[in-house]
C-alpha cells in the first residue's frame, strides 16, 4: 500500500490500448492508489482498440491538478483525441508545471508534442511517432522507460511493468518530500 494517498488520473478516448489503461489503473490500486479515469464527459463509455469498454469516473472540465498527484496517458489511438481536446491539453499541461507525474505511454507522446512538454527533454515512445517527438524538440532514446525529472515515458505494453515502477518510485519519491516539509 506505498500509494496509499496518491491519486492517479487515467486519461481515457475511444480507441485506447487495453493494457496502457488497465494495467495501470488496477497496478497502482493495487498499492493502495485512488484511481480515476478521466474522459471529456463523466459516466462516459469510452471503447479500445478492439472494442473493450472504461467508463469515465470524471469529466475533464471538473478535474483539478490540485486533486491529482499523478496523470497517465495511455496509447493506442486515444491520443490523437486526446490532444485536440483543449481541457485534456490544459490538464496535462497544468500537471506538468505543477511538478506532478506526468506518465506518457506509446502514442501518447503525441500529447507530449501537443502540450509543449517534449522540448528540451529526454522522452522515449512508440517508434512509428519518434520523428514527432523529435520534430517538437524531444530528445528520443530507445529505452524501455524513461525518466526525465517528473516525465516518465515508455514505448509500448511490453515496458508496462517497468512504466508503472518508475511512476510508482517517483509518486512514493514525491510524498516523502511533501512528509519532510
Amino acid at each position: 500500500m506505498d500509494l496509499e494517498g496518491r491519486k492517479i488520473a487515467i486519461l481515457v478516448a475511444d480507441q485506447y490500448q487495453e493494457l496502457e489503461v488497465w494495467y495501470p489503473l488496477l497496478r497502482f490500486r493495487e498499492d493502495g492508489a485512488e484511481t480515476v479515469t478521466v474522459g471529456a464527459e463523466v459516466a462516459q463509455t469510452y471503447l479500445s482498440k478492439k472494442g473493450y469498454p472504461v467508463v469515465s469516473d470524471e469529466a475533464i472540465a471538473d478535474a483539478n491538478v490540485t486533486d491529482f498527484d499523478a496523470v497517465v496517458i495511455p496509447g493506442g489511438w486515444a491520443p490523437e483525441a486526446l490532444r485536440q481536446d483543449p481541457n485534456m491539453v490544459r490538464f496535462v499541461r497544468d500537471m506538468h508545471a505543477a511538478g506532478k507525474v506526468v506518465g506518457a505511454i506509446c502514442h501518447a507522446g503525441w500529447m507530449l508534442v501537443s502540450t509543449g512538454i517534449a522540448r528540451g527533454r529526454r522522452v522515449t515512445c512508440y517508434r512509428a511517432i519518434k520523428d514527432d517527438v523529435i520534430c517538437a524538440g524531444g530528445d528520443y532514446v530507445d529505452e524501455q522507460v524513461v525518466a526525465d525529472g517528473n516525465l516518465i515515458t515508455s514505448r509500448m505494453p511490453t515496458d508496462l511493468p517497468a512504466f508503472c515502477r518508475e511512476i510508482k518510485k517517483a509518486l512514493v519519491t514525491q510524498a516523502a518530500r511533501a512528509a519532510s516539509r
